[in-house]
């Protein structure tokens, strides 16, 4: 299936290659899954694309497989995050689009979490997402444009057993990043956020999904980040027939049970299979 039929509601395939011709996007999170998939589809519609990763190794080739630039960046380190900026701006010209892919996905029972593992998954999911944000919203402001894309997850709208800490962070980013597009509007910087279902990559490794829970690919999820750039919109889901996850806060908590019982959420992410998701686990700090 062809890009542009993949982006429903999205220019055809001329007006998404005009929509994204030679702007600058730089992607976090970009050796790998959903942020090198995005890469290769905004740079086949003729962006400018830069990738960023806290792996050295991997994103040099990530980025030698494209034929593009590929850096290094901690986006824990505020310091890492704004070196990055600068050495994409400096290499290939301001930034027009951020996106924030870069995270993680711990899973199990939340009373054996680590203390530490906690607030890694908060450092990058969460202040990671806020300090690259701000870091290039503040460039952005000056010149009167741009967009960071935030890349969140429908777990910030269905609480889950298993998924207690990672549910958190991807609320935070949903909320945050509404609240602050509102705020940005004005000045004509946008800052919209993606909201995945489970996608298969290393995030869902040992997991045991179903029929009723569908996992998709990262193509799927690129697709929609290319649709949210070349159409700006506060926040979408990928894929778009989740976007009733939005109303999930106002049905009764009876239907909520209900439903997590039906579609085994109520113990996917507590019994999985260990192995399968042990390396995974180590690449995250979570072994």
């Amino acid at each position: 299936m062809s890009l542009s039929n993949r982006l429903r509601r999205t220019p055809d395939r001329s007006g998404l290659r005009a929509a994204l011709r030679g702007k600058v996007i730089a992607i976090t999170g970009g050796a790998r899954g959903i942020g090198f998939e995005t890469a290769t589809q905004l740079f086949d519609a003729g962006a400018v694309v830069v990738l960023g990763d806290i792996d050295d190794e991997a994103v040099g080739k990530a980025g030698a497989d494209l034929g593009i630039e590929g850096f290094g960046v901690d986006v824990t380190d505020r310091q890492s995050f704004d070196a990055f900026l600068t050495k994409v701006e400096d290499t290939l010209g301001p930034i027009d689009v951020l996106i924030n892919n870069a995270g993680i996905m711990p899973v199990g029972d939340f009373l054996s979490y680590d203390d530490a593992l906690i607030r890694r998954t908060y450092d990058i999911d969460v202040i990671g997402v806020i300090t690259g944000t701000q870091l290039a919203a503040r460039r952005m402001v000056r010149r009167g444009h741009g967009q960071v894309v935030n890349i969140a997850s429908v777990a910030g709208r269905l609480p889950t057993p298993g998924l207690t800490i990672y549910n958190g962070a991807k609320a935070a980013v949903i909320e945050f990043s509404e609240a602050l597009d509102a705020e940005l509007e004005p000045t004509g910087v946008r800052v919209s956020t993606v909201l995945p279902t489970f996608t298969r990559t290393g995030l869902i490794s040992g997991l045991h999904t179903n029929s009723m829970v569908r996992a998709i690919e990262p193509e799927e999820v690129a697709a929609q980040v290319v649709s949210i750039i070349a159409r700006p919109r506060v926040r979408v889901t990928a894929p778009r027939s989740m976007a009733w996850t939005h109303a999930n806060a106002l049905f009764p908590q009876r239907m909520k049970r209900a439903s997590r019982r039906m579609a085994k959420l109520d113990s996917m992410f507590l019994d999985y299979d260990h192995d399968q998701r042990s390396a995974y686990s180590r690449r995250i700090g979570a072994e």
